[in-house]
């Protein structure tokens, strides 16, 4: 009796498909870009000449009050999307909104933090004066970065299950550096004012 190897294998249980990992470049596109970002900003900064002042809000003292405020707004939705990533991911119970409470967090942190980063770059530029300030500096770059990295790894499929995790903590560490060597280095040395 031959067999007919076009015929249905009815009653043989079909293998589960094998788990493909994913192809280097859903990895490599992304650290190559966040690389770009960071290197074009840090060039621009270094470059450019400082202007000394790139906006000014009414009702506040300086340009550095503004800054430091719009950074503490920004760094304080970073902390929602911090927690509410936890609720995401089922570490802390959250409600059935977390998911859209972190998007828009995230939204407004960044869209906070995009003034800082003009008038870090157009008018104070890439400094590296004291360790402070340079940390400041490298970190800012690396941050926008770091983020374009996040937002292309998204929309990637067939990841590994820590990275986009382990992407987003890292985007919220470095802020985190950010603010404690700007906005609050402000606070501390001329006072909570506006």
């Amino acid at each position: 009796m031959t067999a007919d190897p076009n015929a249905a294998t009815q009653g043989f249980p079909v293998p589960p498909p094998a788990h493909r990992r994913p192809h280097p470049a859903r990895c490599l596109v992304p650290a190559l870009v966040a690389a770009a970002v960071a290197v074009v900003l840090g060039a621009y900064g270094r470059i450019h000449h400082p202007t000394g002042t790139a906006f000014n809000l009414a009702g506040f003292s300086s340009t550095s009050a503004v800054k430091s405020w719009l950074a503490t707004t920004a760094f304080a939705f970073a902390l929602v999307q911090l927690v509410s990533a936890f609720m995401v991911y089922g570490r802390l119970p959250g409600p059935s909104w977390a998911p859209a409470l972190h998007r828009w967090s995230g939204r407004v942190a960044f869209l906070v933090a995009v003034p800082v980063a003009v008038h870090c770059l157009y008018a104070l530029g890439f400094q590296t004066y004291e360790p402070r300030v340079l940390w400041h500096s490298l970190l800012g770059c690396f941050f926008f970065g770091a983020f374009s990295a996040k937002m292309l790894l998204l929309r990637s499929e067939r990841l590994p299950g820590w990275l986009l995790p382990v992407t987003g903590g890292l985007v919220f560490v470095v802020l985190t550096v950010i603010w404690l060597t700007s906005a609050l280095w402000f606070f501390r040395t001329f006072g909570v004012t506006t």
